[in-house]
């Protein structure tokens, strides 16, 4: 979508701010943010599309006024409502509303901190292989990107939609995030990692040796 989140190419917001030797979080609260965040999400009741979805939607000034974790627990709070894991009042006053009903029973377990760490060491991919859905392009076609504008996800970032570029490689079939999101299944096809020049994008003002790659989709483009 075209939320506060889709900073690229835009204007007006400052340098970025690099902070020397960094440390992971800054205050304890952000560390049982994450915590919190990963354990509801252990649950099983979004996937991580949606969770992004979740976060990207929050209204502009909540969002740009928000810190990293800010951002992260206000989209729990979102997801939580919205499956019915807890109510807006909860929020809103930090008691148990007596008027909220029963958790869902298909609710899955959440692991204990032993297995939580097992699973996010090894990971998950999103990659799915013999989705059966042909790659329409190779290495050195030019493709155009389509102009997305949705309310709903999408990983086509808006500085490069309606622009041309060239297929640099095929990373194979992928998870599409704008269907994981919307709950319409996985829908996985070919994603390609796409070369713009940065001149296309930026006009003549940007360097005429930079570049910029975006990994895209299959549904995001079409034959230049």
């Amino acid at each position: 979508m075209n939320g506060a989140q889709d900073l690229g190419g835009m204007m007006g917001f400052g340098p970025i701010g690099i902070e020397v030797n960094e440390p992971v979080f800054h205050a304890p609260w952000e560390a049982r943010a994450l915590a919190v965040t990963l354990a509801v999400g252990f649950l099983g009741r979004w996937s991580i599309d949606e969770a992004r979805h979740a976060r990207e939607s929050l209204p502009p000034p909540v969002y740009l006024t928000s810190s990293y974790y800010e951002i992260w627990l206000r989209g729990l709070e979102r997801l939580m409502v919205r499956h019915g894991l807890a109510t807006d009042a909860e929020f809103e006053t930090g008691v148990p509303d007596p008027a909220a009903p029963a958790l869902p029973a298909d609710l899955k377990s959440a692991p204990d901190a032993a297995q939580a760490a097992a699973i996010l060491a090894r990971g998950a991919s999103a990659r799915r292989e013999g989705s059966g859905r042909p790659a329409r392009f190779k290495a050195g076609d030019r493709v155009k990107v389509r102009d997305i504008n949705t309310l709903a996800h999408t990983r086509a970032p808006r500085y490069v939609r309606g622009r041309v570029g060239t297929i640099e490689r095929l990373h194979g079939d992928f998870v599409l995030p704008d269907a994981a999101a919307a709950r319409r299944g996985e829908d996985p096809q070919p994603c390609y990692a796409v070369r713009f020049a940065a001149r296309d994008l930026w006009g003549e003002t940007a360097h005429p040796n930079d570049c910029v790659h975006a990994d895209l989709w299959d549904d995001y483009l079409e034959p230049a």
